[in-house]
């Protein structure tokens, strides 16, 4: 994408249904907010007059990427916005993830989000603010059938329209460039360590879930034997307010 701004500016059209008159493609991939601040990489990052827009590929669910997409949209404002200039020149501003798995787990096939007022939901902030997850495991469900094949491409189905095949020849030209082999294999090596990661996190979060569950087995079991909260909550190492629920939720069934 970064060596091939015509074919970054069709994919961006492609996922945001909309037509962009032109792109340039940044130079620089990192973006360094303040000297004490966390710097941002970008896996491609473009921009033009009115607009930037970020794609990111995503291997694996690092339990973390709604909050990576607030960072990289400030750090990308921060980018835009010339000192002294005001703030209705900041551009439309597009952070775009492109994630094999679930990510949302609702089995959508695009998660789209701006801000609304939480009490009227058709009231817009209009800050021109917007984050995609497009999710390549769940292709076959309610998108156009260019973005359909562009994800297929992505799991690993074969090229399906005149798009995806010259992306799969760009792909065949770059494990022949040295250079960009070499950006390949780092990126892939991240991939990894994203992947582990969340595969770590993932495991962590089952586990603790697990003794979560086996304490509320146990503090339903003591309560039935008409021990007091207090004691409960100190043996099964819960809260008391938990436990009080749970008392709770047993009257309501005898009842």
């Amino acid at each position: 994408m970064r060596h091939n701004p015509d074919v970054c500016k069709e994919l961006l059209e492609i996922l945001l249904e909309m037509e962009i008159d032109h792109i340039e493609m940044h130079g620089e991939e990192i973006i360094e907010t303040d000297y004490d601040s966390k710097s941002v990489r970008l896996d491609v990052y473009a921009k033009n007059d009115n607009h930037a827009f970020n794609i990111e590929m995503q291997a694996a669910d690092t339990k973390e990427l709604p909050e990576r997409a607030r960072y990289y949209q400030g750090a990308i404002d921060v980018d835009c916005l010339n000192a002294g200039q005001p703030y209705k020149k900041l551009k439309d501003s597009y952070v775009i993830f492109i994630c094999i798995p679930d990510i949302f787990g609702k089995g959508l096939a695009c998660y789209s989000f701006e801000n609304l007022c939480r009490e009227n939901n058709s009231i817009q902030l209009k800050d021109r603010a917007f984050k995609y997850f497009f999710i390549a495991k769940n292709c076959n469900k309610v998108l156009n059938e260019r973005q359909k094949a562009f994800l297929k491409l992505v799991i690993g189905k074969k090229a399906s329209d005149q798009f995806t095949e010259k992306i799969e020849h760009l792909a065949e030209e770059a494990k022949h460039n040295t250079q960009w082999r070499r950006q390949f294999m780092n990126w892939e090596r991240q991939r990894t360590y994203d992947f582990e990661s969340g595969k770590e996190a993932g495991i962590a979060i089952g586990q603790e879930q697990g003794t979560q569950q086996k304490a509320i087995e146990a503090a339903t079991n003591m309560l039935k034997k008409n021990i007091d909260i207090q004691t409960i909550a100190e043996c099964v190492d819960l809260p008391v307010e938990k436990v009080q629920e749970l008392k709770s939720q047993l009257e309501a069934e005898k009842k």
